[in-house]
């Protein structure tokens, strides 16, 4: 029923209807194109995300300096407005545009060498939805910058060394520096550079169906997740890109790992089954300022009636480069 419904949003488009705004436009045409190339649709094989980063808020550092960045204790670094915008009057594609702006006002450039490491530290609370109980972790990484040497990775309290790629492998995101400032600053051509990877097929956004946004999504959440340092502009894009997704949606007074309110964006992925929650989960921004606040994902351990499923809370606490893994700050 709602593919009928933005078919006749579209139908109406000229007989006097509101002007359709991008997002339906492009989602209504996206999904016109999946129902008429059907079954023939190429599916892009998604490229494994790389666990050497982490599971939670790894995004919009907010630098200290050129080589360190720390948060305040509460997390943020500006003040907040007395009268943050009426939720009724907010978008997936205002906050996003704003988090781009705070991203664009607060970044710092930065240029590790090769042979340095990127540092992370971040802060995971887990709580057992079905007892309850809450557990906190502590995870620290050190990223090898060029990626040629082992780094360290820790996933919820957990770590083990990670090895140098070999020469036939390709990740995603990618977290050596050298490939990440290849990636375009502009969102659309980010958008259609992650669209071209396999094929060189795709000129437009509106040539884009169903299954390349849901690509396409994976992608970019994977490296506003994964990757906690960027070349200057790519951060700011990447969330303007998230922003043109047909089906990225905003969802109001969500918690963050520190107690705070703020909004969240997260994504309905036509491709899955309804009711299902694809790779992402939610970007919590600060309702006021568009600043990020961290992550909330839902955590599976377990089989069968063993299984477990966890609400997790995550956030970046710092990061800085330095020169040998297992060197802190």
């Amino acid at each position: 029923m709602r593919d009928i419904d933005e078919l006749r949003e579209l139908r109406d488009f000229d007989t006097g209807a509101p002007p359709l705004d991008d997002e339906t436009r492009r989602r209504a045409r996206a999904r016109l194109l999946t129902a008429v190339n059907g079954p023939a649709v190429p599916v892009r094989p998604r490229r494994p995300v790389l666990r050497i980063a982490l599971s939670g808020a790894l995004a919009a550092a907010v630098a200290a300096g050129v080589l360190v960045a720390v948060r305040d204790d509460d997390g943020t670094r500006t003040h907040r407005t007395a009268n943050p915008p009426a939720m009724r009057n907010m978008s997936a594609q205002m906050v996003l545009k704003g988090a781009a702006a705070y991203a664009r006002e607060h970044e710092r450039a930065v240029s590790p060498r090769d042979d340095q490491f990127i540092y992370t530290k971040e802060i995971i609370k887990e709580t057992d939805q079905k007892t309850g109980v809450t557990k906190s972790h502590v995870d620290e990484n050190w990223r090898s910058v060029d990626g040629s040497k082992r780094s360290w990775t820790m996933e919820i309290g957990h770590g083990w060394w990670s090895p140098p790629l070999k020469a036939d492998e390709t990740v995603w995101p990618p977290q050596d520096w050298g490939t990440l400032r290849k990636l375009p600053t502009d969102p659309k051509k980010l958008i259609l550079a992650l669209a071209n990877q396999y094929t060189n097929r795709t000129k437009s956004l509106d040539d884009l169906t169903d299954m390349d946004w849901s690509s396409i999504h994976f992608d970019l959440a994977g490296l506003l997740k994964l990757v906690p340092v960027m070349p200057q502009g790519l951060r700011p894009a990447a969330y303007e890109a998230l922003g043109m997704v047909p089906g990225v949606k905003l969802v109001p007074n969500q918690k963050d790992a520190k107690g705070r309110t703020g909004v969240a964006i997260t994504y309905d992925d036509p491709t899955l089954p309804k009711g299902s929650v694809g790779f992402g989960g939610y970007f919590i921004f600060d309702p006021a300022t568009y600043g990020f606040l961290g992550f909330r994902d839902v955590r599976t351990s377990g089989d069968g009636a063993a299984m477990k499923t966890y609400t997790q809370l995550s956030y970046l606490d710092s990061w800085a480069i330095v020169d040998r893994v297992k060197e802190r700050p």
